[in-house]
């Protein structure tokens, strides 16, 4: 049994905590937001700060919003880095631009410690199953510290080599598919809304067709049932698609299909919806042709 540090439990942390706790392992959560560890505590894990967890922790997992939170958590003035014994290991799974899990990586390595760049994918069902999807790189030595909490959490682990950054180019290359896929969703969506079409059937149809995708079967339900429940909010998209298009920048690499994505996910939170399920970016697409959404008054 080691003891493991989880940091965020939103969707996705709380999740990875839970089948860590299943496993058998003794699970410490830690989130600003008031009761967002009960979950965690009904099934026999523990809450606390950062710092105070790090001091008893084998392994910390990261699973904040971007890079800065992942540095603030990790080496910031109440950061849990400096806490924690030589040779423990970071498993730090926000989606970051590649050099910012270097910089980390380098960081943890001067105070003794493992690091892994390891961004997850597969969404909070996945996450709270362990059969998420992990694009790691990093060391011989910082895969075999992170293991037990790996084996826990995910039903794969692709080891992308032993430098930090790796993993979060792979994982940019994921949400560039994953973000267009979204808003191609929405766009076919007020397409068939325009023709009078039963979107019910649609996705019916388009889910055993050659055009579907695996955001499509899963975002399109969302807009069908008028659930914006946010599993992955609209906010994340303008970070990730912009952390793509900075590094599709840098290579000198033109990526039109993500800066039409990237507009349109930008266009919902100005209308309001960065908080909701990142499937309403159909309405983007409703309102500008003045379509009804199931769900609309």
């Amino acid at each position: 049994m080691a003891v493991i540090t989880v940091i965020g439990l939103g969707s996705m942390g709380l999740g990875m905590a839970l089948s860590l706790r299943r496993a058998g392992h003794r699970v410490i959560g830690c989130d600003l937001r008031e009761g967002a560890a009960a979950p965690l505590l009904a099934e026999g894990g523990e809450a606390g700060t950062p710092r105070e967890a790090a001091a008893q922790s084998d392994i910390v997992v990261s699973v904040v919003l971007n890079a800065a939170q992942t540095e603030a958590v990790l080496f910031g003035p109440e950061g849990c880095a400096e806490r924690l014994r030589a040779g423990a290991a970071i498993i730090s799974c926000a989606t970051v631009p590649p050099e910012a899990a270097r910089a980390m990586a380098a960081s943890a390595e001067a105070m003794g410690l493992h690091y892994l760049d390891a961004p997850i994918s597969g969404g909070a069902a996945k996450a709270a199953q362990g059969r998420l999807s992990i694009m790691a790189s990093g060391s011989e030595a910082a895969f075999a510290a992170a293991a037990p909490a790996l084996d826990a959490m995910a039903e794969t682990v692709h080891d992308l080599g032993r430098d930090a950054g790796a993993g979060s180019a792979m994982k940019a290359v994921n949400q560039l598919l994953a973000g267009v896929h979204i808003a191609a969703m929405g766009e076919a969506l007020a397409m068939a809304a325009s023709q009078g079409l039963d979107l019910g059937r649609v996705v019916e149809v388009i889910s055993a067709s050659a055009g579907t995708s695996w955001m499509f079967e899963n975002r399109a339900p969302h807009v069908v049932e008028a659930d914006y429940a946010p599993r992955s909010a609209v906010t994340i998209w303008p970070k990730d698609l912009g952390i793509v298009s900075d590094i599709a920048a840098g290579a000198g690499l033109p990526v039109p299909l993500t800066r039409a994505a990237l507009g349109q996910f930008e266009a919902a939170v100005e209308a309001g919806w960065g908080a909701d399920d990142d499937a309403a970016v159909t309405r983007v697409y409703a309102r500008a042709a003045g379509l009804s959404l199931p769900g609309d008054a």
